[in-house]
């Protein structure tokens, strides 16, 4: 909704402005010019990225509309998880795992957590390493090292993206001026035409180089950086398994490796220590 709420200011500024100053709304309608810049900034677009690039880059527009918040229901019930599964590898060995990370989706344990299997990539990422584990004897060392560098690429993937609608957003004034130049061109061989009419066109391509510098700061650059932040939440949820398997391994008992979990936790969504115990306490009730 506050992506809607500061499109909504952006538009009652720019438009409402130009009006208040004397403008007319009818003189910025230039479809053609519209055509020409959003056109080669989407053929730029394709040309410059991979399919898969683009595919994610359509889920994560989506995901910006409709999870613009952190599920609530997330951590509390990862934290839950994570504690049955570090009591269960004390008590028994990681072999005992092996029946719920083969068949997720059908274990009575994980289960008991449907909000972490709606996350696929939290899910993922938490049963290969612990499949990771239970195959051979991983130092704690090693162990944090590799959940970084997995993390780490798993980063550079998810923000390819955001990187992509820079580029296109810092091209568009060029489009806009593209689009200018090519009204110009319109105009020069209608010089000997009525003055009203060669002022028309003028003003018809100067609009181009209005879009071209409205898409870049208005659209582009800030559906890039939502992006970007969007990355970094899910991140957050990766590293924040992360933490707590590399704090486990190094002797930890469960509490302090979840405690150390949630402090990977953005600000924002991060619970209080006082709050974890909470949860805890009533997902094992």
């Amino acid at each position: 909704m506050s992506k809607f709420v500061g499109l909504f200011i952006i538009l009652i500024s720019v438009f409402g402005g130009y009006v208040w100053a004397g403008g007319s709304l009818n003189s910025l309608w230039q479809p053609a010019e519209i055509v020409i810049i959003f056109g080669a900034g989407l053929g730029a677009l394709i040309i410059a990225n991979p399919k898969a690039v683009l595919i994610e880059m359509r889920q994560q527009l989506k995901d910006l509309v409709s999870n613009e918040q952190e599920d609530p229901e997330l951590y509390p019930q990862l934290f839950g998880l994570m504690g049955i599964l570090m009591g269960q590898i004390q008590s028994q060995g990681l072999k005992v795992l092996d029946d719920h990370i083969e068949k997720p989706q059908e274990s009575s344990l994980f289960l008991m957590f449907p909000t972490v299997l709606e996350h696929p990539n939290v899910l993922q990422f938490l049963i290969d390493n612990l499949r990771l584990q239970s195959i051979g004897k991983i130092s704690a060392h090693d162990l944090e090292h590799i959940l970084e560098e997995e993390i780490h690429r798993i980063e550079e993937d998810r923000l390819r993206p955001s990187l992509a609608l820079g580029r296109v957003a810092e091209a568009m004034p060029g489009f806009g001026i593209l689009a200018a130049v090519m009204g110009i061109i319109i105009t020069m061989s209608s010089i000997d035409g009525p003055i009203t009419m060669i002022g028309v066109k003028v003003a018809a391509a100067l609009v181009g180089t209005f879009i071209g510098i409205f898409a870049c700061y208005c659209i582009f650059e800030p559906l890039s950086k939502a992006l970007e932040h969007l990355v970094d939440r899910k991140s957050a949820q990766l590293r924040c398994v992360a933490a707590m398997l590399s704090a486990f391994a190094k002797g930890k008992p469960p509490m302090l490796a979840i405690d150390a979990g949630r402090k990977q936790i953005q600000s924002e969504n991060r619970p209080s220590f006082i709050e974890l115990e909470r949860w805890m306490v009533e997902q094992q009730s």
